[in-house]
């Protein structure tokens, strides 16, 4: 946050569900579920400065989040952020994720993490629908 000594801690989860049918480039569409109007924003703004999408797009990924749990806690960035790395790493869950971001734009960096983790599964996709026949 934008004051000293304060750090808001969000929990919650993000799915990037992946496709199902691979549908033609003009029927493409990305859905967001649980996002607001900032969050779909990234996505048009990412477009509009040419972000390679086509790959994620054409497989129609939804991206999806919960509710969000939000605790204000009255400690520097720099005391919170071991203690919770410390928790995450303890959770011993491999589907869990630390993000430090800006608190304005946390949607944002969220859904640029989770951008990122599909993008670097995309091969693994590939590969997994070429074993199964499906490409």
């Amino acid at each position: 946050m934008d004051a000293v000594s304060q750090c808001r801690i969000r929990s919650g989860w993000v799915e990037a569900q992946r496709p199902e049918i691979i549908r033609p480039e003009e029927y493409c569409n990305l859905e967001t579920e649980g996002f607001s109007a900032q969050g779909k924003a990234f996505f048009d703004w990412l477009k509009a400065r040419g972000f390679s999408l086509k790959a994620l797009m054409k497989y129609g990924f939804r991206f999806s989040r919960s509710e969000v749990r939000e605790e204000l806690l009255h400690e520097d960035i720099g005391q919170v952020q071991p203690r919770l790395l410390e928790q995450t790493l303890q959770a011993d869950d491999s589907l869990k994720a630390l993000l430090r971001g800006v608190d304005d734009m946390w949607e944002v960096c969220l859904l640029k993490f989770t951008l990122e983790m599909v993008q670097k599964s995309h091969e693994i996709n590939i590969f997994d629908f070429r074993r199964r026949g499906l490409l």
